[in-house]
């Protein structure tokens, strides 16, 4: 039997950490081993209960279903079982450690003072190219998010949940805040530049990507164009989601600035003329004919 599409991914960041209060956590713990405070884990209690709400809620199917996906950080596996007292055991399908939705590598130890200079490297050179001394870049981090979609897609087309069809499923994504963020850009085709523009996620806050009335996901659905606007979205990248929210499965919207447009600085409406001469790339004074 073919998996059905999820009705909603969900991204979720995790509580306040010990290292979101005080960098000097790094000095002495390494980062997969940060916990949260005390303030994290109610962070955590509450974002289930609005979770819930989401997903349950009034107007929502009564049979629904959740499969988790988290990262293997001490944080983030708080941050679900704290979000998981809100569900029954009948609600979960189950729950899938990820190690490729982890946190970008920092390197290990993390010296403050040191960091300090290094992110402001990091800040002139651009978030998704620098790569930290001994850790991961951003782009390195969207190379595994990308292996981590083929899996997810797998889950869904040969049906490895073994979810009901009739069941409206839910996967939900506890993890970091530049991991979701490169999660989102995968998605929905954002450039570097967009992405260098976003603003990252609160502690425990979450981004619905729900699927929209003919099969394509959008933000849109469960957001308001404010809340868009407050994430860094440009009114470009608002306008696409919009369009998501209706448009079917495949379609192309050709009023995306980025697809094309970003790219060519100009482009003819048919093949006319394809006839036409044009440079040779081995010598600007010649021309040919394109074939």
């Amino acid at each position: 039997m073919k998996g059905v599409l999820p009705k909603r991914i969900i991204l979720m960041r995790h509580g306040e950490s010990q290292g979101n209060r005080d960098m000097a956590a790094y000095t002495t713990t390494p980062d997969h081993s940060i916990h949260l405070t005390a303030q994290g884990v109610g962070q955590a209690r509450q974002a289930g209960v609005r979770l819930r709400r989401v997903i349950g809620g009034d107007g929502c199917s009564s049979d629904w279903r959740v499969q988790f996906y988290v990262s293997p950080y001490a944080r983030t596996r708080s941050t679900l079982r704290e979000v998981g007292r809100c569900f029954s055991k009948k609600r979960i399908i189950g729950v899938r450690e990820e190690s490729r939705i982890r946190e970008q590598d920092f390197g290990n130890f993390q010296e403050e003072e040191r960091m300090k200079v290094i992110k402001e490297a990091r800040e002139r050179f651009g978030r998704f190219f620098y790569r930290f001394p001994e850790g991961e870049s951003a782009a390195d981090v969207f190379d595994r998010v990308s292996s981590f979609f083929e899996s997810l897609w797998r889950d869904i087309d040969m049906n490895r949940l073994r979810h009901d069809p009739s069941n409206d499923l839910n996967f939900v994504i506890v993890s970091h805040g530049l991991t979701s963020r490169i999660f989102l850009m995968k998605w929905f085709k954002w450039t570097v530049e967009q992405f260098e523009v976003l603003n990252n996620f609160g502690n425990c806050e979450f981004r619905v990507m729900e699927l929209g009335n003919g099969g394509e996901y959008s933000l849109a659905v469960h957001h308001t164009e404010e809340e868009m606007l407050e994430w860094g979205l440009s009114p470009e990248m608002i306008a696409d989601q919009k369009w998501r929210a209706t448009a079917s499965r495949g379609d192309w919207n050709d009023q995306c600035p980025w697809y094309l447009g970003e790219f060519f600085d100009h482009l003819t409406d048919s093949d006319d003329d394809d006839d036409a001469p044009v440079e040779n790339e081995g010598d600007p004074n010649s021309l040919s004919v394109c074939t």
